[in-house]
C-alpha cells in the first residue's frame, strides 16, 4: 500500500496491524481515513486473530479534520453528514468484528480519535498520553459517538463532567478509570503491546468471537434476556466439534 495512503495495514501471522496515517495531522479524521480504517478492519477481521490500531509519528489520532470539516460545512449537511456517518461505521464496525480490536495509544487520542478508544475492545496507553473529549472546550458536540459511549463506560455524571470540562486524562488516569486496561512508560509500551497481543492469541477464536458477540448483544437487551441468550451461546459453543477436542485434550492432560 502506499505510504501517501490515510490508513495502512499490514498482517504478520495471525495479527493484523491498522496504522492511522496522517502523522503530519496528527492523524486527523477525514472522509478516506474513516472509509480505510473501516475496511482495513473488516478485511484484517477475515485472516487475523488479533487486530492492533495505532497511530502515525507518535500520536494516535486528534479528531476530525479541521479543514475537512469546514471544506464539508461550507458544501452543506449532506456532506458534512458523509464524514460523520464514515466514521461512524469505522468505531461501530468494531463490535461486530469476531476477533480482537486493540487500540494502542500514544501522545494525543482526542476528541474522535477518543472516540474510537472507547469504542476499542481492548486499550493499552503510554502513561504520558492524553486522551481527552474536547469537543465542547472547542464549541462542539460529540460526533463520533462519544455522547453514547462514555456514559455506558463511566456513568452519566462522569461522563457528562467528563465532555462538558474537557478533562485532559493521562494514561495512568485512563486506567483508574476504567477506561484502558494498562498503561506504561515509553521504554515500556511496545512489550506491553505485544504482551496483550499474545495473551488474545492464546484465546480460543470461537470462544472469542462467541464472547465479544454475547457482550455487545448483551448491552442493547434487558439482564434476563442476556442471560438467557448466554446460555445458548454456550450450548452452542460446546457444542462445536473443535472445542470438544479441545476439552478431550485438556481431560487427558489432567490425568
Amino acid at each position: 500500500m502506499s505510504e501517501d495512503a490515510p490508513v495502512l495495514a499490514r498482517l504478520e501471522g495471525d495479527v493484523g496491524h491498522v496504522v492511522l496515517h496522517r502523522p503530519r495531522a496528527r492523524n486527523a479524521i477525514t472522509v478516506a481515513l474513516a472509509e480505510a480504517l473501516h475496511d482495513h478492519l473488516v478485511d484484517l477481521a477475515t485472516r487475523a486473530r488479533v487486530i492492533v490500531v495505532r497511530g502515525a509519528g507518535g500520536h494516535f489520532c486528534a479528531g476530525g479534520d479541521v479543514d475537512e470539516v469546514t471544506r464539508r460545512r461550507a458544501a452543506g449537511g449532506d456532506a458534512l453528514r458523509g464524514l460523520f456517518d464514515a466514521f461512524h461505521r469505522a468505531c461501530s464496525v468494531v463490535a461486530t468484528l469476531p476477533v480482537p480490536v486493540v487500540a494502542a495509544v500514544e501522545g494525543s487520542a482526542t476528541a474522535g480519535g477518543f472516540e474510537f478508544v472507547q469504542a476499542a475492545d481492548v486499550v493499552v496507553v503510554r502513561d504520558d498520553a492524553v486522551l481527552a473529549d474536547n469537543h465542547a472546550r472547542l464549541g462542539q458536540v460529540p460526533a463520533g459517538g462519544g455522547s453514547q459511549r462514555l456514559p455506558r463506560l463511566l456513568g452519566p455524571q462522569r461522563a457528562l463532567t467528563h465532555i462538558l470540562l474537557g478533562e485532559r486524562l493521562s494514561g495512568d488516569e485512563a486506567v483508574a478509570l476504567g477506561l484502558a486496561w494498562r498503561s506504561a512508560p515509553a521504554e515500556g509500551f511496545e512489550a506491553l503491546v505485544d504482551e496483550v497481543v499474545e495473551r488474545l492469541l492464546r484465546v480460543d477464536p470461537g470462544a472469542a468471537a462467541r464472547t465479544k458477540r454475547l457482550v455487545h448483544e448483551g448491552l442493547r437487551a434487558p439482564l434476563s434476556d442476556g442471560l438467557a441468550r448466554e446460555t445458548a451461546v454456550v450450548l452452542e459453543h460446546l457444542a462445536d466439534p473443535a472445542v470438544s477436542e479441545r476439552l478431550a485434550r485438556f481431560r487427558a492432560r489432567g490425568n
